[in-house]
């Protein structure tokens, strides 16, 4: 990872893990906030092609639900995360050759039809999903030692964060790479993309696919992280969760879906408990302010804030 962001992520994992260890329960929070900061991860590489995804969260509940019909018959974390991607990648091939034929709104609706059709299944099969009360999930083994609670969510904590920092590293190198240049062409001169003779299609399918795959896994931590799955991880209202934490953390760098995760589920953790019947206005207020006052996130405040730092005599 290049100088300019290795110093942010350094300082971003110190200030996880100190919070963590001081207040325990952060724990589960930042686990969860970085799971989700790897599925947005995703919809920043189809944000690059100017797309929107409304129904990302159908991998999130793929790699979830893959994990907890996957789990009475393996009991290795180290299995079952690799599954959930697996699953993930697999759907989102079959549905990107679909809706990577089309662009802006449809791209963006279609998707979420993809996404209600699936949390109608998972509701509806109640033989096989328990339908609304959802399927729990018994802790896994990591490399074959079965952990108890504490040290579990440590190691899940420390897991999450290795794989954000990697798949972090990874992303920028594909978007620096032709393939990943290629993206922004698609929004903005998609016709002489096609003409020096790339298919923008296979471009944004690719991207496509990978943005799925970066959801599965994301599903496949939550599931093992709370131990209990149920068909609101394919609802649109978490779908535009991850939209909002897009817009939240900014689409000017990978660490950006990170640092949005974080602060969207402390905010949200903090206001709940302070006010439980108006959260969501806070939350409202937040990206509100975002858009008015940081329009690239609050990744951009952080750049402003550093490029006004060194150019200070």
């Amino acid at each position: 990872m290049e100088p300019r962001l290795a110093l942010p992520a350094a300082a971003g994992v110190a200030l996880v893990v100190g919070l963590a260890a001081a207040a325990p329960w952060l724990k589960f929070v930042f686990t969860i906030a970085l799971a989700k900061g790897l599925a947005v991860l995703g919809i920043l590489l189809l944000l690059r092609a100017g797309q929107v995804s409304f129904g990302h969260a159908l991998y999130v509940a793929v790699g979830a639900y893959t994990v907890a019909f996957a789990r009475p018959g393996i009991g290795e974390l180290l299995v079952l995360l690799p599954l959930s991607v697996a699953s993930a990648t697999a759907v989102g091939f079959l549905v990107g050759l679909f809706v990577a034929r089309y662009r802006d709104i449809f791209f963006g609706m279609l998707n979420l039809a993809f996404s209600m059709v699936f949390y109608s299944l998972l509701e509806k099969l109640y033989t096989y999903t328990h339908g609304t009360d959802g399927i729990r999930v018994d802790r896994p083994s990591f490399a074959g030692i079965l952990l108890d609670r504490v040290p579990y969510e440590w190691v899940m904590l420390a897991l999450v964060l290795a794989l954000s920092l990697g798949l972090g590293a990874l992303a920028r190198v594909f978007l620096a790479s032709p393939l990943g240049q290629a993206l922004p062409a698609i929004k903005t001169r998609e016709t002489r993309l096609e003409f020096a003779g790339i298919s923008a299609r296979r471009v944004l399918l690719i991207a496509y696919v990978a943005s799925a795959a970066l959801a599965g896994l994301a599903g496949g931590i939550i599931a093992v992280t709370t131990l209990h799955v149920t068909p609101l991880l394919a609802y649109w209202t978490h779908s535009g969760e991850l939209v909002f934490i897009a817009i939240l953390g900014g689409g000017g760098s990978v660490l950006g879906p990170f640092l949005g995760a974080i602060v969207f589920e402390l905010v949200r953790v903090y206001a709940s408990a302070a006010f439980p019947d108006a959260w969501q206005m806070i939350l409202g207020a937040v990206l509100l302010g975002i858009i008015l006052f940081a329009s690239r996130g609050l990744w951009g405040l952080y750049e402003d804030l550093v490029s006004r730092r060194g150019a200070r005599p």
